[in-house]
């Protein structure tokens, strides 16, 4: 699509005349461990050990579903340095050392869990649960706690009432509390009959609703599932032990050590009993099962069966829908139980460690107040009834490999009024703005639970918590899910890198020790930020990141993540360096070797299990190999955010006049080093940009008036100068564009979060909607409709880099054309 743009007389013109296929995009395959902490033991997998003549023959068919391994599957630590011209021998070497330091961590995963998806996976079982058996189960790790009990509104706060045994089932060895809380038995019913009798909470009524007996079922699946010969009583066993004696001795064989005689070697006792087994004809076959010991090593794994009865057993499903019939439904629950803690009751973790008692909010919490009213912070138990669960309604659209268009919002801020607005309010007014304005994604920032609201959302106090300040987990499920029925992918802000340094609330000190979740010493605190940083080599601590990423994919829904500032978690000096572009700065002491190995694994991890997820890293240092398949020696993201294009127009807008800019090198900076732009995500203002002290472009325009213009040139020239901006960013972007919220449309004002500094006032905390209905900024936000539809239309972000056809400073021309 040619394209010809002249900034000193700004009348642009779209056109275009084909159109192009989206080229594919990047995603890796991945070896999967995982965890596993209730049972934290290694599993075993045995294997058949059969004869040489039973040794099935080598076949190269490959199991069905089996993908065959390509040449991108093969693991070259170094892969990707020849692809982007790197020949630095230091840097290579790194990478092999991160590789074998990669492998030492798996292996340590191995060693505590399965796979990969077990490992991300610990939300299933810790946290609060309801048990199916009439109960709720609790667990968190406090490796430095002597003790864990639970206080809340269900036990009137008292530290004594449910607290965690001792031994096995209470506390293990790395650190993991188990805590039970029965439901109560409602006065005048019976206790259960059966301890294993379980309950559905969703259905009022059930199959086991129906008052079939234990025997009944027992001898329903005696005559329906098994074969006759397969299930034997107990004392059908006893007399096969006593048929297998007379066989060994005969009908009067001896009763005491006295009269048991000399017993034949077991080879020609072995031969004995073959023959015996022959029956009357002859040529009948011997059993297809051996018993006798030929020498080999004893191995408890290597048993030799049956093969016939082993593959028959296997073709059979298990009986699990036996089990399930006697499984009552809710209304049996109801009339039968007291819940032993209800939906909405507040409750804490109370530990006793050797720093003295502590209460804290638990790590695994899905619903937190983090400060109600000046109250203590405490969790919230979220177990609605069936009638006030949110139904997904929409599936998820379809995830497109490139143009990917985003609208970038912020929840508390969206409102119009000074108020921190709702995720209600933000599904009936602004997901609908979204959909018109032609975006098909949104980037949510501060979602996720956090105290100090002057953050943006950045210190993260509870990780699997939405934050109660815009409504419920359940009000944040139909934000997902009516984005997903309007076709917008829904992305959303995760802060791994750092957390919140609250202990009431957070994570710092949770146990009592300063090395629960986080680095120790200077190393675990942001040399700028008062925040507490990861210990992203411990496997408990990988254990809780990688699970939080899948939490949200699983119960929300949500289609991908942007990492947030990962230069602070890559670098022990957080990022706060000067970065020269020596690829020594990429490989010294100062480099966090776990942080890059917890970035592979969380990639690994979120694309095996969710093909479909769009990982994407915002790293300021712009560490090679980001988007790098993880087998070639890169990190594995899907995109980067590539910040140095508003970093360069802000500097001309707030160091040069307009007249003054110079159109090469801006062209320069946009076009070159296309090999990363393939994947970066370009930008002409996101929330740094309006967020806390800084301006929008479209304020730092209108209040930069030229004295020689009146005012309606003055704003005839902020009009096309924004104009000029978005469409060169736009259309020289690496297969996605990024827009602040209310910046479509220019808005006039920054985003001032309440702090001490403003007297806590919510009046820069909110958007002004009502400004698209004057003409500025109507003719800006139609502008940028344009150029959505635009890319719809044509894909312009799938097409390769522009090739610069014209640039000239003096007349301020430039002509570039965009082929596939």
């Amino acid at each position: 699509m040619p394209q010809c743009l002249n900034l000193a007389n700004p009348a642009i013109s779209l056109t275009s005349n084909s159109s192009f296929s989206q080229p594919w995009r990047h995603t890796t395959t991945s070896i999967c461990f995982s965890t596993h902490p209730s049972r934290l033991k290694r599993i075993w997998k045995g294997r058949c050990c059969c004869s040489a003549q039973e040794q099935p023959a080598k076949t190269s068919s490959k199991s069905p579903g089996k993908k065959e391994k390509t040449e991108s599957d093969k693991v070259d630590p170094v892969g990707f340095l020849s692809k982007v011209g790197i020949t630095d021998r230091t840097f290579a070497q790194f990478l092999r050392e991160r590789h074998k330091a990669y492998k030492d961590q798996r292996f340590e995963l191995y060693s505590r869990f399965i796979d990969l998806k077990e490992a991300s996976s610990g939300y299933e079982l810790m946290g609060m649960h309801r048990h199916r058996q009439h109960r709720v189960d609790y667990m968190e790790w406090a490796p430095g706690a002597r003790y864990c009990s639970l206080i809340g509104d269900f036990n009137q706060w008292s530290p004594t009432e449910n607290s965690a045994r001792e031994g096995h089932l209470g506390h293990d060895d790395f650190g993991y509390w188990f805590i039970i809380l029965e439901d109560i038995l409602r006065e005048g019913q019976e206790p259960e009959e059966h301890y294993f009798q379980e309950y559905n909470y969703i259905d009022d009524y059930d199959k086991g609703d129906s008052g079939i007996t234990l025997d009944e079922l027992l001898k329903k699946s005696h005559d329906e599932y098994w074969e006759p010969g397969e299930v034997l009583s107990r004392e059908a066993r006893l007399e096969m032990v006593a048929k297998l004696y007379e066989q060994f001795f005969g009908p009067n064989g001896p009763e005491t050590w006295e009269e048991l005689e000399e017993i034949k070697p077991p080879e020609e006792r072995y031969k004995e009993w073959m023959e015996k087994q022959k029956g009357g004809s002859d040529g009948e076959k011997k059993p297809n099962y051996e018993v006798i010991d030929k020498g080999q090593k004893f191995d408890i794994l290597g048993i030799v069966g049956d093969p016939v009865s082993a593959e028959k057993i296997k073709m059979k499903k298990p009986p699990i829908a036996y089990w399930v019939e006697l499984r009552k439904g809710r209304k049996a629950w109801m009339e039968k139980y007291f819940p032993a803690i209800r939906h909405g009751d507040r409750y804490r973790v109370y530990f006793n460690t050797p720093e003295g008692a502590l209460e804290r909010v638990p790590a695994w919490a899905t619903y937190v107040l983090p400060d109600s009213e000046g109250q203590q912070s405490c969790a919230i138990h979220w177990e609605p009834p069936p009638e006030e669960m949110y139904k997904w309604r929409h599936t998820k659209p379809k995830v497109p490999k490139t143009s990917l268009r985003i609208y970038e919002c912020h929840v508390g801020v969206s409102g119009s009024e000074p108020k921190v607005a709702s995720f209600n309010e933000f599904t009936s007014k602004v997901l609908p703005h979204v959909k018109d304005a032609g975006y098909n994604a949104i980037q949510l920032i501060g979602v996720v639970e956090h105290k100090d609201y002057s953050s943006v959302g950045y210190k993260v106090t509870n990780f699997f918590a939405v934050s109660s300040r815009f409504g419920t987990p359940e009000d944040f499920k139909k934000l997902v899910d009516e984005a997903h029925g309007l076709g917008i992918l829904v992305f959303m802000d995760i802060v791994h890198s750092y957390a919140s340094a609250d202990e009431l609330v957070g994570l710092s000190l949770f146990d009592g020790s300063n090395d629960c979740y986080f680095h120790t010493g200077k190393r675990g605190h942001h040399k700028y930020w008062g925040t507490r940083i990861f210990k992203h080599g411990d496997v408990d601590v990988l254990h809780f990141l990688l699970s939080n990423l899948k939490w949200w994919v699983t119960e929300y829904q949500v289609d991908g993540f942007r990492f947030h500032s990962l230069a602070s978690m890559m670098y022990t000096h957080n990022g706060f360096s000067t970065f020269t572009g020596s690829l020594e700065e990429y490989c010294n002491q100062y480099v966090d070797k776990d942080a890059l190995i917890y970035l592979i694994l969380a990639n690994e991890m979120l694309h095996d299990l969710h093909p479909d997820i769009i990982t994407i890293a915002e790293d300021a240092t712009y560490y090679p190999g980001l988007c790098e398949p993880t087998t070639k020696g890169g990190l594995g993201f899907d995109f980067w955010v590539n910040l140095t294009i508003p970093e360069m127009w802000l500097w001309h807008l707030e160091n040069a006049p307009d007249k003054e800019w110079s159109v090469t090198k801006i062209i320069s900076l946009l076009v070159n080093n296309q090999t990363y732009k393939s994947n970066s995500i370009s930008y002409v203002e996101n929330h740094s940009q309006s967020i806390s002290g800084a301006k929008s472009f479209a304020e730092i325009l209108l209040s930069n008036a030229r004295g020689d213009l009146n005012p309606s040139d003055n704003t005839f020239r902020a009009s096309s100068l924004l104009k000029i901006i978005k469409l060169i960013t736009f259309t020289t972007s690496g297969c996605a564009y990024l827009n602040f919220m209310g910046n479509e449309f220019a808005h006039p004002k920054r985003v001032e979060f309440p702090m001490s500094s403003n007297n806590h006032s919510l009046a820069l905390a909110c958007r002004q909607w009502e400004l698209l209905n004057e003409e500025f900024h109507k003719f800006i936000f139609s502008f940028d409709k344009d150029m959505m539809r635009l890319d719809a239309a044509e894909k312009i972000l799938a097409r390769s880099a522009p090739t610069v056809h014209h640039c000239n400073d003096s007349t301020m021309v430039q002509s570039m054309g965009v082929c596939n």
